[in-house]
C-alpha cells in the first residue's frame, strides 16, 4: 500500500514538472504571458525531488510511461489554461481534447495497475 502511495506522489510531480516546465516556457519567451519567477522555481524543485526519488527507489514496471503521461497531461493542461486566458495566442480546443483523452487513458492504465496486484 505504502508503493502506492509513492508511485501517486511521482506520478503528481511529474505532472507538475508538465505544468512548470510550459509556464516556465511561456513566462520566459512569451510576450503575451506576463513574466513570473514562480514556475521557474516550481521547476527547479519538482525536477529535484523527481531525480531524488530516481536515485532512491527503484520504480516499478509501467510507472516510467504514465509518468511521462502525466508531464504531457501538465504541459498540455497548462496551454489549454493560457489559450482560454488569452485568446490571441489561437485556440485550445486542440490541447483540451488530448487533455481529456489522456486523462482517461491514465485513468485505464491506473485501474489496471491496481486490479493487478490486487490478485
Amino acid at each position: 500500500m505504502k508503493q502506492s502511495g509513492q508511485d501517486k506522489g511521482t506520478l503528481l510531480l511529474a505532472l507538475i514538472a508538465g505544468l512548470s516546465i510550459n509556464g516556465t516556457f511561456s513566462a520566459v519567451f512569451s510576450s503575451i504571458v506576463p513574466f513570473s519567477i514562480f514556475p521557474i522555481i516550481s521547476l527547479v524543485l519538482t525536477v529535484y525531488c523527481l531525480h531524488q526519488r530516481y536515485q532512491n527507489r527503484t520504480m516499478p514496471v509501467g510507472l516510467p510511461g504514465l509518468a511521462a503521461a502525466c508531464f504531457i497531461l501538465g504541459v498540455l493542461i497548462y496551454s489549454t489554461v493560457v489559450r482560454a486566458e488569452y485568446p490571441d495566442i489561437g485556440s485550445n480546443f486542440l490541447p483540451a481534447v488530448l487533455s481529456v483523452v489522456l486523462v482517461f487513458w491514465i485513468g485505464f492504465r491506473l485501474r489496471g495497475r491496481k486490479h493487478e496486484a490486487s490478485e
